[in-house]
């Protein structure tokens, strides 16, 4: 997987329902040096960098190179702290046609909702 977030973060596993719907398990790298300033001695995950991993795993796991299109409803609802929750799980509903990929995302860590937003990507 190419990914620009480079030790980032790792896609553990994930699992494909039949209706293009994905559920991925990434593990974030605590020690990755975004953490250093973003902030020190607090650190949180950027929410640019939450957009940049579910475009990421929606090219994987369409086979496309991805660029955003638009962004709607992203509500970052919860801090993402590496050191304490450094385990997500992401749900993708994929939709996609000849031109566009439209993906409908879920970030949590245990019960708690960190990030939900609707992307449209053109191929």
């Amino acid at each position: 997987m190419q990914t620009i977030l480079t030790d980032f973060y790792t896609l553990e596993s994930y699992e494909k329902a039949e209706n293009e719907s994905y559920t991925a398990y990434i593990h974030l790298n605590k020690d990755h040096d975004i953490f250093k300033g973003h902030f020190p001695g607090n650190p949180v995950t950027p929410g640019v960098c939450m957009m940049q991993i579910v475009k990421e795993l929606t090219e994987e796991f369409t086979g496309s190179k991805l660029f955003l299109k638009t962004a709607s409803n992203v509500k970052f609802m919860a801090i993402i702290n590496p050191f304490e929750t450094p385990d997500l799980k992401l749900q993708l509903d994929i939709t996609e046609n000849e031109e566009d990929v439209k993906v409908k995302n879920i970030t949590s860590f245990g019960e708690t909702i960190a990030l939900k937003m609707s992307v449209s990507y053109k191929k």
